[in-house]
């Protein structure tokens, strides 16, 4: 069984003179990838891989919340992952190499959401919060995928964890 890790980037600055993908993390940005962080090892255990947008604040996102990682996660920056839509998203995962159980995908919105949503099923604990509500800022939906990457499939996949910042906080 796999496990997939979907995580939207902190909270970015909106500076008008910045080109998108350019755009850093604001102070609240940094403080939540860095509670994330502080929390992500031992809630998702060890990762094979990350799939990274290249954007700043997505960068900026994977170096605060993977710290507390081994220096050797392999990281892969892909531009297909820049403000991709669900379709773009689920056709990347179908890509992944067998030997990756554990892969993590640090993405944006509305994307990544839409995405979560498709491949969870729908009697999975908390899919009614994913599903309704919206995949704030720093947001993980952790899911168990019963077969390979190239059969993954919308609606088949367990959500073993939805966690918010504020959730952490709590």
């Amino acid at each position: 069984m796999h496990r997939l890790h979907l995580l939207r980037h902190a909270k970015s600055s909106w500076d008008e003179g910045i080109e998108d993908r350019e755009r850093s993390l604001n102070r609240r940005g940094r403080e939540e990838a860095e509670r994330v962080g502080a929390d992500l090892p031992g809630a998702v255990g060890p990762l094979d891989l990350v799939l990274c947008s290249p954007a700043r604040r997505t960068r900026e996102t994977a170096a605060l919340v993977l710290a507390g990682f081994d220096p050797a996660l392999r990281i892969v920056f892909d531009d297909v992952l820049y403000l991709a839509g669900a379709g773009a998203l689920f056709e990347r995962l179908r890509r992944l190499d067998e030997g990756d159980g554990s892969v993590m995908v640090i993405g944006h919105n509305p994307g990544l959401h839409e995405l979560a949503v498709a491949l969870v099923a729908a009697d999975s604990a908390d899919y009614a919060a994913l599903a309704s509500g919206k995949f704030s800022t720093a947001a993980r939906a952790t899911l168990a995928i019963p077969g390979t990457w190239s059969t993954l499939a919308a609606g088949a996949n367990r959500l073993t964890g939805y966690v918010t910042v504020k959730s952490l906080k709590s």
